[in-house]
């Protein structure tokens, strides 16, 4: 087989997918593999002798794509078969992609994409590979291999690298990016396995701790609030996630409330959610007044919920200073402790 899939969309519009920031392409490409019914996905950063980034590969056991459909899986933009079914075939796990815009942001990691695939047809294997290249988005190439993969699945290799794809490099903070994005989902679904770079991407290890509360607001409406304390900050922490009960990520936005400079992401939880996502509420944030109290509920809480953690550093601290100067005489002690209340009290109204 060999022939070429004309994309249905402005090249200008495909180009501006390909602006995406390189942790966030990375994240796309993870989540489809994960609607390909994946249970393990794993990137891997290739390196020369110099350490810079050569290319990007994500690699999958999933079910592959389906390249007899290949005209509407990479041909319509806005126009995804994940659209019409909410879950995946084998798995029955929640579906991510609707929009059919991930695979473009490949492009904000180099400029040659390639999605090598493996699907089982008729009780046999069969690989193909869909190449594409950055300046020219909106034409795919379909080849045929002679020589099947031993497993279904997909691997996307990306050449030409972009500048900005060294930040992936930063290992720690990536893993903490991509644990904070797949963090509900890992929890719902325990059996799936993300790896970057060798490393497992767990909220478990990356994370401070979690505190969970029940929220309810002016309105009466009750939603479940987790937040997760991070220990290492990171690119897009700070933020309120809202979630349906399943763990699937519907909308973000900033939490804009002051933590001390502890990283955090505020995980909202309710049923009530996915009905507000299809509504398109959600994007709305304030503007819209039931999505309103919802954000309003969770900032109050986040706010008390910081405030008394401030609390525990500072008297945790004072313990620890009144230990530190107890051969000190009264006077000195006196002095310092002083000194001390006024600077903490200083710290927590800028922080």
């Amino acid at each position: 087989m060999s022939k070429q899939i004309y994309v249905q969309a402005q090249a200008d519009y495909i180009a501006s997918l390909a602006k995406a920031a390189p942790v966030s392409a990375i994240e796309e490409l993870v989540w489809n593999a994960l609607d390909a019914d994946a249970r393990e996905v794993r990137v891997d950063l290739v390196t020369n002798a110099l350490g810079a980034v050569d290319a990007v590969r994500v690699s999958d056991d999933g079910t592959g794509i389906d390249v007899f459909k290949a005209d509407s899986t990479f041909g319509f933009l806005g126009g995804s078969w994940k659209r019409t079914g909410g879950e995946t075939d084998g798995s029955h796990r929640r579906l991510h992609g609707r929009h059919g815009c991930g695979r473009f942001k490949a492009f904000a990691l180099g400029a040659h994409a390639e999605w090598r695939t493996t699907v089982r047809v008729g009780g046999e294997n069969l690989s193909y590979v869909l190449s594409g290249d950055l300046d020219n988005p909106g034409v795919f190439n379909l080849e045929s291999s002679p020589t099947p993969g031993p497993g279904t699945g997909t691997e996307v290799y990306v050449t030409n690298v972009s500048a900005n794809s060294d930040s992936l490099q930063d290992a720690a903070s990536t893993v903490q990016s991509l644990a904070a994005k797949f963090a509900l989902y890992l929890k719902s679904y325990p059996d799936v396995r993300i790896y970057f770079n060798g490393l497992p991407v767990t909220p478990v290890i990356v994370q401070r701790r979690t505190t969970d509360y029940s929220l309810r607001t002016e309105g009466g409406a009750e939603a479940k609030l987790e937040i997760i304390e991070w220990k290492c900050k990171f690119q897009g922490a700070g933020r309120i996630v809202f979630a349906g009960t399943d763990g699937f990520q519907l909308h973000e936005q900033p939490a804009g409330v002051r933590s001390g400079g502890i990283p955090f992401t505020a995980y909202l939880v309710s049923s009530r959610f996915p009905a507000l996502a299809a509504e398109n509420a959600l994007v709305m944030d304030e503007l819209n007044p039931e999505v309103r109290g919802y954000i309003d509920a969770a900032k109050a809480q986040l706010k008390a919920h910081f405030l008394v953690e401030a609390d525990e550093h500072i008297k945790a601290f004072r313990k620890e200073w009144k230990k530190r100067i107890e051969n000190f005489s009264e006077t000195e002690k006196r002095t310092l402790l002083s000194l001390l209340k006024k600077s903490l009290n200083a710290s927590a109204a800028v922080s």
